[in-house]
């Protein structure tokens, strides 16, 4: 049921599932490229799949409140709870179609000095992409698409400005923060996505109860 609904999606992003394809091989090696730092790999890959989410995302949206997407839906065997589900499930078949696409670009440019990503950095990213939908699908949900597009828009399109010179500020300061954790290193790398899923299952159980209550 719920990848008939993703499905659902990509067909109404098909418009700019294409492009945003090869935005996902080819933006990586241009912002890297842009960016000339340590963390480079890390933050070209964290900019290029929070736009590809965002665009896809929005156009989704954008279809389903112009043709009254969601009401229609509650009218077929999809319960309520299975159209919010399909929203996160959504996301994270995103994220990881990007970072598949991100190794092609890794391959591609070699010589640029791009480099694969490590667990931690990708448990990072997850988790940045779940702070960002699990704050944006709720209120999106209880106020409406027309109501939130231009706060998430501007968001969004502030991040290639501000995030390189974060990361670049907190790389010249030196600043590190270190947190002692009774586990091994190797499980330390894959504490981000256990956050990651604890707050992207939060914000849908919070996104059900929203929609559940709302008179279609």
């Amino acid at each position: 049921m719920l990848l008939h609904l993703v499905k659902k999606d990509l067909i109404l992003a098909k418009r700019y599932l294409l492009f945003m394809l090869i935005f996902a091989v080819l933006g990586p090696l241009f912002i890297y490229n842009r960016l000339g730092f340590a963390s480079g790999s890390f933050a070209s890959f964290l900019i290029t799949v929070l736009f590809i989410e965002y665009i896809l995302f929005n156009m989704v949206s954008m279809h389903e409140d112009k043709y009254k997407g969601s009401a229609l839906l509650c009218t077929t065997p999809h319960t309520r709870n299975s159209v919010i589900q399909a929203k996160y499930l959504f996301i994270l078949v995103i994220f990881i179609a990007s970072f598949l696409l991100y190794n092609l670009a890794v391959a591609i440019g070699t010589t640029s000095g791009m480099s694969k990503l490590s667990i931690y950095n990708i448990g990072i990213s997850l988790l940045i992409i779940a702070v960002f939908f699990g704050i944006l699908i709720p209120i999106q949900t209880r106020f409406g698409y027309e109501k939130t597009k231009y706060i998430f828009f501007i968001l969004i399109f502030l991040t290639p400005f501000t995030l390189p010179a974060i990361i670049e500020l907190v790389l010249s300061t030196g600043i590190q923060v270190h947190f002692e954790l009774p586990v091994s290193q190797a499980m330390k790398a894959w504490i981000p996505f256990v956050i990651a899923f604890l707050i992207g299952g939060a914000s849908m159980l919070i996104s059900i109860r929203i929609f559940a209550k709302q008179n279609l």
